[in-house]
């Protein structure tokens, strides 16, 4: 499963946002610390304040900020704001009438199975514990 530029802006908006919800950023700030486009990424931020995972602050010192429930939003909702997740039907091609291809075809449409129900079942909270806690097991710089 591939997911879109706007899906993928949106996960990384979200997380970025969520890691530390006090803190307002500019849809600039976020753009340039992931070498994004931020025209993209306004429209993106605008589809999550409507869907009430993000809140926007007009003015000096303000910015969006994560505004969702960290425990219940998953990376499945974020990514349905964007895109149409549902596993489509297995649509047989001509190699599948095949023994190889139709056991292929099945394998496909489990991997996209489990990649939905993986997406499914890590919240923004999860996320952002294995984040810190891989992290926290990068070597230090010496520098």
């Amino acid at each position: 499963m591939k997911l879109n530029k706007a899906t993928r802006f949106a996960l990384f908006s979200v997380l970025e946002l969520a890691n530390n919800p006090e803190r307002h950023l500019s849809a600039t700030d976020i753009a340039n610390k992931f070498d994004i486009s931020s025209h993209h990424l306004l429209k993106v931020l605008h589809s999550l304040v409507r869907a009430r995972l993000v809140g926007s602050v007009r003015g000096a010192g303000g910015g969006y900020r994560f505004i969702g429930d960290q425990k219940r939003i998953t990376l499945l909702d974020i990514a349905e704001i964007f895109e149409d997740i549902r596993l489509p039907p297995v649509e047989a091609e001509a190699a599948d009438d095949t023994e190889i291809g139709n056991a292929l075809s099945q394998i496909m449409h489990e991997i996209d199975e489990i990649t939905i129900a993986t997406l499914n079942s890590i919240s923004v909270e999860t996320f952002l514990k294995t984040m810190h806690f891989y992290q926290d097991d990068l070597p230090k710089s010496t520098n």
